[in-house]
């Protein structure tokens, strides 16, 4: 009698537990999907785009095998299935295995995703923002929730697409102001305060010269901890 409770126990505890395994499948399916369909994700920005897309299908690829497993699994222990319950066990050994060898893959390889995502941001604001509406919006939106202006600094924004109109000087192609100076304009994302006249004119910058208070001194790498 006590046996029979405790296998009972057990197996409806193992049908909750895949029910919620494919609660998560199902989950990392839907936003694999949307993700890979919504150019506007942040984390486009973080990798080159094949790269980007490689991962997002691994993780629907993942998300539908955890889908099948926790299906076997369910179903194996609601129907006292001898033949799914190998099955599933099987499965959840090789994923098992497969996010041990991933895991050891990420520690070995962590030192070289903080300088690629500060790459690719600086790169997006050089080449981007300005010029595609999804990246500009994103980058907007980074700067204004993270407090920050630019991957390295404002410097970033010089000889970037936003700043293209204009006279070259040192290769950077910056607006020329009709006094002679040679500045640069940051974004109003940049700006502590948006929309302010304290913003407006801090907006505009000298090469090589003071930022004003009035502009976020936070940068992508000090937020990160990038070496």
């Amino acid at each position: 009698m006590v046996m029979s409770q405790c296998y009972g126990i057990i197996k409806y505890t193992l049908v909750c537990v895949n029910l919620v395994f494919w609660a998560l499948g199902l989950a990392a399916v839907v936003l694999g999907v949307w993700m890979l369909v919504d150019n506007t994700f942040i984390v486009s920005l973080t990798q080159e785009e094949s790269n980007y897309h490689a991962g997002l299908y691994i993780m629907v690829a993942a998300g539908a095998l955890l889908l099948i497993v926790s299906f076997l699994g369910c179903c194996g222990a609601f129907r006292e299935s001898q033949c799914l319950l190998v099955s599933f066990f099987s499965c959840l050994l090789v994923i098992v295995v497969a996010q041990i060898a991933a895991g050891a893959w990420l520690y070995t390889h962590r030192d070289t995703f903080g300088p690629l995502v500060k790459r690719a941001f600086t790169e997006t604001i050089k080449k981007d923002y300005g010029v595609i509406e999804y990246r500009t919006a994103t980058i907007d939106a980074f700067q204004s929730n993270l407090g920050c202006c630019g991957a390295n600094g404002p410097d970033d924004w010089a000889g970037s697409e936003y700043n293209t109109k204009g006279s070259t000087l040192s290769g950077l192609s910056v607006p020329v102001t009709s006094n002679g100076n040679n500045n640069y304009e940051l974004p109003e994302s940049c700006c502590k305060e948006k929309g302010s006249e304290a913003c407006r004119r801090a907006r505009q910058v000298k090469i090589g010269g003071f930022v004003d208070n009035a502009i976020y001194s936070e940068v992508i790498g000090d937020i990160f901890h990038f070496n």
